[in-house]
């Protein structure tokens, strides 16, 4: 069954801390507190509690050295383990049940929907069994039964939901953290995250990666001449065209500040330049500003034809740019191919 562990750290740390409360509790309980029970008994109750303790101990400090069906298989074992020491012990009362919310509480918090459900099934399965066979009462026994199961299904309903509003939420915090309000493209948070991951890709054997940085020409005049709003509807303009132009490969539009804009391209200097063009042609057609369709400046330098890093990459799309500006503006300028 396909899974996704939900904050793995937070889910080791979880088990982990079962895990060494479940050797405290086997020692001082089945050890220490029955010291005169057959040696048999002991021992086996003693080496359980090593067992907790060294997976507790794996989980605190080298998580990712468990298999990775250990993080779904967890509470469907536990749950196992729980109704197992119950049936042994012809426990029925309420509290060895309550121990049934650990491995429900991490499905519901760390597992996704179909497990979580199948581990309240198991709670059910479980906790009927252990019922049905030790309570003399029939009825009183499916009516234990049905309140744990319900219970417990309340209870992994609200957790779950209020888990999946947490992630939106993170989402949309996420989204806000790495967008430019203004324009809605990425911020220069992003950019500088997303350059970094697609240099190293780029240089593992991929696409050639473009960098082309675009400047708005004279755009402290827009603002000075029309207003800082009519300078905001002309960086949105920008933003637009960049963003909806078609592009020969994956991209990213980054705002960086005030009038310059950045943008990821995976392509060649040929493929760069002609979105570029593209691109001032479709900010050249804008109709609806008062003060015009702006104009733009822009470099263009290509990972590995222009340049090996990161760093290189983006000074060299700068140089580009100022080029572009030396020929007077309003035009694309492509790095020189490195020697």
């Amino acid at each position: 069954m396909p899974f996704r562990i939900r904050d793995q750290h937070g889910a080791a740390r979880a088990v982990a801390y079962l895990m060494l409360a479940a050797a405290v509790y086997n020692l001082v309980a089945s050890v220490l507190m029955k010291l005169g029970e057959p040696l048999v008994e002991l021992v086996a109750s003693g080496v359980a509690a090593l067992g907790f303790l060294t997976i507790g101990v794996i989980c605190l400090r080298r998580p990712r050295a468990l298999p990775r069906l250990f993080w779904p298989a967890v509470p469907l074992l536990s749950t196992l383990t729980i109704t197992g020491l119950n049936y042994a012990t012809r426990d029925t009362t309420l509290g060895p049940q309550l121990f049934y919310l650990w491995p429900l509480l991490y499905s519901a918090s760390f597992l996704g929907r179909w497990l979580t459900v199948a581990t309240v099934a198991l709670i059910s399965a479980g906790h009927g069994a252990v019922a049905f066979s030790y309570m003399a009462d029939t009825g009183h026994a499916l009516a234990d039964w049905f309140a744990i199961t319900v219970a417990m299904a309340m209870t992994a309903f609200v957790v779950a939901g209020l888990r999946e509003r947490n992630s939106r939420l993170l989402e949309v915090l996420e989204a806000q953290a790495s967008s430019d309000s203004l324009t809605g493209v990425a911020n220069r948070r992003a950019f500088d995250r997303e350059l970094a991951r697609t240099v190293r890709a780029a240089a593992g054997g991929g696409d050639p990666v473009a960098l082309i940085t675009v400047d708005v020409d004279h755009f402290k005049s827009i603002n000075d001449g029309w207003g800082h709003a009519t300078g905001d509807r002309a960086l949105r303009a920008v933003a637009d065209a960049l963003s909806d132009v078609p592009s020969p490969g994956e991209r990213l539009v980054a705002r960086l500040g005030g009038d310059e804009f950045a943008v990821l391209l995976r392509a060649g200097p040929d493929e760069a330049l002609r979105y570029a063009e593209r691109a001032r042609a479709r900010v050249g057609a804008v109709t609806d500003l008062p003060c015009g369709p702006p104009k733009l400046s822009i470099g263009i330098a290509v990972l590995p034809d222009h340049a090996r890093t990161a760093e290189e990459l983006q000074r060299v799309a700068d140089a580009a740019l100022y080029q572009a500006k030396e020929r007077g503006r309003g035009q694309s300028a492509v790095a020189v191919t490195a020697a």
